[in-house]
């Protein structure tokens, strides 16, 4: 209905196309997800990152102690396809819920473990395996609440401020814990104030907006349909989004999901292992675990200032892929200088340069990746493809840790004459070569004659999806009349966007 403007007496229409709209309170949730996951990398690094006092709390190996990172890891694994379940139906306010509810859970029974009879490395093991299963929940959160509360301008940014708010908990593990447990006898006081710490963090959860009253953008229209059946807005007809078995399969499907999940897996795998082994790698050559904790400090807390400058330039200019390929060769350059760095005669010092560029390289590129990844493959629901790449990240992690604990030089002859005793180069030359093998496979997407669009970018500026399949169709039609394509190239180019669209029409 038109209304009239006393002033020029004129008719005023109300506005004919949809209207989409920010609301401040995305920063409540966006801020809940920060401490969420500084809480749980925290947690997962708590007796990793003072392995040695640890051990001798609780009177075992410092193997045994690397278990406490690796059961996390596998938690991960686990509660993975329920993750994905719960973020699709029921979007991030539920998957929240569950990570303060298995974080204050065991929080409290791994400080228990730690204080009965002077530590029960059983019952702190079970505490810390809660804590792994409720990791992923908030882990892989980020895309998609950043793709239901904000719009294509801020979408990277705030995937970037909650998913590295992951590393720096655990910088703040390495290097606090180090400061509070010195001796064997101050761990339960630093699992106390930890638990503490993720009290405080996990009771805000609770009151929680669940989604914005209107959806931000075209694209996340759909999704805030699926979980607002009851609000009205004025909208055009969302792209529907794909069901969930179906959604995975196609996926799997799908190359360039394959070029992106394996690097980084493998990648978040490495910075997984080296995160727990930190300690156990400089300390035959010297370092303290202190200065350990700094390392560990200065690799994420750089890479966090970093990625605070390529976030926003993301968000502003889409270069995704431009990104990937300077950042991944760069990922992979400083796992071959971790090598030869902790072994160096100058000291700590390039330990510490070569932590700041792999910081530098590993957090700039991951928002990126993430983001790109829900570019790709929309219309299909973002927490899909970042809960599997995540829970790829966090199987290797686990891997990566027993075969580099497995490739440590003996402690008493040095593995077979190596020197210094107990020193991890075998297993920092394991960690470049699979790094560097992987570096190609990012740097792929979008060759051979592949098209690879960021779709959801299209959807927010317009541009109608089902139009978009036609082109491909009539694309890939020619290259195969002309003797450039196949029958099979065909299938690949258009199979998953055409299905996606037509299945549910």
């Amino acid at each position: 209905m038109a209304t009239r403007n006393v002033e020029s007496g004129l008719d005023v229409l109300p506005p004919s196309g949809p209207v989409y709209k920010v609301y401040k309170r995305r920063f409540w949730g966006l801020t809940q997800l920060v401490l969420l996951n500084i809480v749980v990398s925290w947690d997962w690094l708590t007796f990793s990152s003072i392995s040695t006092t640890a051990a001798e709390h609780f009177n075992v190996s410092e193997s045994a102690i690397n278990w406490m990172s690796t059961g996390y890891l596998f938690a991960f694994c686990v509660a993975s396809p329920i993750v994905i379940l719960t973020l699709n139906k029921g979007g991030p306010k539920p998957a929240i819920i569950v990570t303060s509810s298995l974080l204050l859970a065991g929080n409290w029974i791994r400080y228990a473990g730690t204080r009965a009879r002077g530590g029960i490395f059983g019952v702190a093991m079970f505490g810390q395996i809660l804590i792994g299963l409720a990791q992923p929940f908030c882990l892989s959160a980020p895309t998609r609440y950043s793709d239901l509360w904000f719009s294509d301008q801020g979408r990277t940014s705030a995937t970037a401020v909650a998913t590295l708010a992951n590393p720096l908990g655990a910088a703040l593990g390495q290097l606090i814990d180090s400061f509070w447990a010195t001796e064997p006898d101050d761990v339960p006081n630093m699992v106390l104030y930890i638990s503490i710490i993720a009290t405080i963090a996990a009771l805000p959860s609770f009151i929680l907006p669940s989604h914005p009253p209107t959806p931000p953008s075209a694209s996340s229209a759909s999704h805030h349909h699926h979980n607002n059946t009851t609000t009205t807005t004025t909208t055009t007809t969302p792209t529907p989004t794909t069901p969930l078995l179906p959604t995975v399969t196609q996926l799997l499907r799908t190359l360039e999901f394959y070029l992106i999940l394996i690097p980084f897996s493998i990648y978040v795998g490495f910075f997984n292992s080296v995160s727990s082994l930190l300690n156990q790698i400089l300390s035959p050559y010297g370092a303290s675990e202190t200065e350990a904790g700094i390392a560990g400090g200065i690799l994420i807390v750089v890479g966090l200032v970093v990625s605070a400058v390529i976030a926003p330039l993301t968000d502003r200019y889409k270069q995704y892929l431009t990104t990937i390929r300077i950042l991944v060769p760069i990922v992979a350059a400083s796992y071959i200088g971790l090598i030869f760095a902790p072994a160096s005669g100058l000291g700590i010092g390039p330990t510490y340069a070569v932590c700041a560029l792999l910081g530098a390289s590993s957090f700039g590129l991951l928002p990126v990746v993430l983001e790109f990844l829900v570019e790709i493959t929309y219309p299909f629901s973002p927490e899909i493809g970042s809960t599997l790449c995540w829970t790829g990240g966090q199987l290797l992690g686990a891997v990566f840790i027993l075969v580099q604990d497995a490739l440590k030089a003996s402690d008493d002859d040095g593995g077979g004459g190596a020197t210094p005793p107990g020193n991890m180069r075998r297993s920092l030359v394991f960690s470049a070569v699979v790094a560097a093998v992987a570096a190609p496979l990012p740097l792929c997407i979008g060759l051979f004659g592949r098209d690879v669009r960021r779709r959801r970018l299209d959807v927010d500026r317009g541009v109608d999806l089902g139009e978009a399949v036609g082109e491909d169709e009539e694309e890939e039609e020619g290259r195969r009349e002309d003797g450039s394509g196949s029958p099979g190239d065909e299938e690949k180019g258009k199979s998953w966007l055409k299905w996606s669209v037509s299945s549910r029409q």
